[in-house]
């Protein structure tokens, strides 16, 4: 079964048994209007310079894009947090080619808003090989152009299955990243970019895999 198989099976199961009809169609708007706004059109694409970063991981080591760089492309995949099943399902199957990954010479690390012990947990009980870094307020996201507010019938909601944002992120903001993903090449460039509005859609990692091997044989030209 593909990710998307997996996250639209879920899906089903939510708003079909689980979620109120009000509450599915508050976070139907949401994502209806996020679409709209045609923020991920504008988002960093294929081609544009990716901005560089130094990020505590959640043991508190800095880690920098810059010294990730120098030892071949990296992987970068923008995490909204803990509580959303979509992303751990979305990391889950980035775990699964981790390995495939490495092997084709690229780093691999995960960004996200949430304090240090919530990601911590993430790392955790999904299994990850690779770090989950801290971009508080969504700063790096929001150079990358991901960074959107919720509107604040989405807010009561959230609020009302206990995710407080202000708690998990450690921050006021009530802002989130939009699900993305990024090859960056190893000068700098964005080699492949995957921005989608809508959280509960997600590239297939096995996208991943043809972009390193592109990028292996320039660098070998």
């Amino acid at each position: 079964m593909s990710l998307q198989d997996k996250l639209d099976a879920f899906k089903a199961d939510f708003e079909g048994k689980k979620a109120p009809p009000h509450v599915v169609a508050v976070m139907h708007k949401a994502t209806a209007d996020l679409i709209a706004s045609g923020q991920a059109e504008r988002a960093l694409k294929a081609g544009a310079k990716a901005p560089e970063f130094a990020l505590p991981d959640a043991h508190g080591a800095t880690v920098r894009s810059a010294d990730l760089l120098q030892k071949g492309p990296l992987v970068l995949t923008f995490y909204r947090g803990i509580w959303c099943p979509y992303c751990n399902m979305d990391l889950q199957a980035i775990e699964a080619v981790a390995n495939e990954i490495r092997a084709l010479g690229a780093s691999l690390v995960a960004i996200s808003p949430q304090t240090a012990p919530s990601r911590r947990k993430s790392e955790r009980e999904n299994g990850l090989s690779f770090p989950i870094l801290s971009d508080h307020g969504n700063a790096l996201a929001n150079q990358f152009g991901l960074r959107f507010r919720l509107p604040d019938d989405l807010i009561a909601v959230y609020k009302g299955f206990g995710n407080d944002l202000a708690i998990g992120n450690g921050e006021d903001s009530w802002t989130l990243p939009m699900p993305a993903r990024y090859v960056i090449a190893t000068d700098g460039t964005i080699a492949y970019a995957e921005v989608n509005p809508d959280y509960t859609r997600r590239p297939d990692p096995s996208e991943l895999a043809p972009v390193l091997r592109r990028l292996r044989a320039n660098a070998a030209a």
